[in-house]
């Protein structure tokens, strides 16, 4: 097992997680906190606690020491003293967990997969309505729901499972998400931001969390969906004048597609910033110099931290 403070510190887990993964109820792990400053956790813009795996560690070890008979004062003394020097000890297992799967976005990304490939649209929603009690919402989308559908990609590729099923599940996710993205309010009067799938792009699923990263943030948003025609965003532009447009691609073909849309641009005023990104521009980073624009990064939230930058600018 590595050493505690090699783990990462990525906050990810609300407080239920927390206390699933490592035994120790919520309101003993507040008291920890606020009497011993073992852990500081993360705060979101709604005021939740967010931990990293480093954080339950931690607390794993804590809990061992109490329950060898150690008092939480003396051990939280040795933790902190540990801190101090960098010499952690190493990271104990995780905690078996009776009655379900481990409470890990690994593990709910492998669940979720079984679900949807035998088709059981009611255990997907129930796993999916969990996650939203555990995880924040970029750890659901990066670690959970692209995970999932990375392996459904893979089985169909495999020739595990068929089209329609592939389908099924990403209609399903696709579903959930278009959901999610109406739920946050329209933020109006604030820059507005185009959200959408460059010509021929039906991969949508990366581009749609971009969209719900930037809602969630506060952002006009108007999201247009996939293979959208570069001259009717043109169009859109016109009428309704955006700070940025973002446009997805995920195949080298719909990518090249991309390569003058920055300079149609230039008889709208004020000129709109374009920005690009997906899976082709991940794989072949060589691409990425021949699109004029700027690339907003390998991941979704990279992509909502760099439009927020670029709109404040």
């Amino acid at each position: 097992m590595p050493r505690i403070n090699e783990l990462p510190e990525t906050p990810k887990y609300r407080i239920k997680a927390v206390s699933q993964q490592t035994g120790v109820a919520p309101v003993t792990l507040r008291a920890w906190e606020r009497r011993y400053g073992l852990l500081m956790p993360h705060r979101t813009h709604s005021n939740y606690r967010l931990y990293s795996d480093r954080d339950i560690a931690l607390l794993r070890w804590l809990k061992a020491r109490v329950d060898g008979g150690l008092p939480i004062r003396i051990a939280a003394e040795q933790a902190l003293a540990m801190q101090r020097s960098g010499e952690m000890p190493e990271a104990l297992p995780p905690l078996a967990m009776p009655g379900g799967p481990a409470e890990s976005p690994s593990a709910f990304a492998s669940h979720l997969f079984e679900a949807l490939t035998q088709h059981d649209e009611a255990q997907a929603s129930q796993l999916l309505s969990r996650t939203h009690a555990l995880f924040d919402l970029t750890t659901i989308c990066l670690d959970i729901i692209t995970p999932c559908l990375v392996q459904v990609g893979e089985a169909w590729h495999r020739g595990d499972i068929r089209i329609a099923t592939e389908h099924f599940a990403s209609s399903f996710l696709r579903g959930r998400l278009l959901a999610l993205y109406q739920t946050f309010p329209l933020a109006r009067g604030s820059k507005r931001i185009l959200v959408g799938c460059a010509p021929g792009e039906l991969h949508e699923i990366g581009c749609l969390m971009l969209a719900i990263f930037l809602r969630r943030a506060g952002h006009q948003v108007d999201y247009l969906g996939q293979d959208v025609a570069l001259e009717d965003v043109q169009a859109y532009a016109r009428s309704e004048p955006p700070s940025l447009i973002c446009l997805s691609a995920s195949l080298p073909e719909t990518a090249r597609r991309l390569g003058g849309f920055h300079a149609s641009l230039a008889e709208i005023r004020p000129r709109p910033e374009f920005g690009f990104g997906g899976r082709a521009f991940n794989n072949d980073t060589s691409l990425r110099d021949q699109i004029p624009g700027i690339f907003m990064g390998e991941t979704s939230a990279e992509g909502a931290v760099h439009a927020a930058r670029l709109v404040a600018a």
